[in-house]
């Protein structure tokens, strides 16, 4: 099982991650892509990697701009 981390590791280790932000408990980042069908290419891609880790992100779809939201739900966070 994962451990929770502090919300001081969490922003250490965010500062590294352009564009990541740790809001409410959980980690996001809103990509722009240059319309809808590249966005849509863009969540079909995450959907292959969150399937294959086991680890599936909120998908927030607002046409070419996509929020990938992520938390540990079996951590506890």
């Amino acid at each position: 099982m994962p451990t929770v981390l502090s919300e001081q590791q969490i922003k250490t280790k965010l500062k590294k991650l352009k564009g990541w932000k740790l809001v409410t408990g959980e980690i996001k980042k809103t990509f722009t892509l240059p319309d809808f069908v590249h966005a849509m290419g863009f969540v079909n891609q995450v959907a292959l990697l969150a399937e294959k880790a086991n680890h599936h992100p909120d998908i927030d779809i607002r046409w070419n701009n996509i929020t990938l939201t992520l938390c540990t739900h079996s951590a506890g966070g």
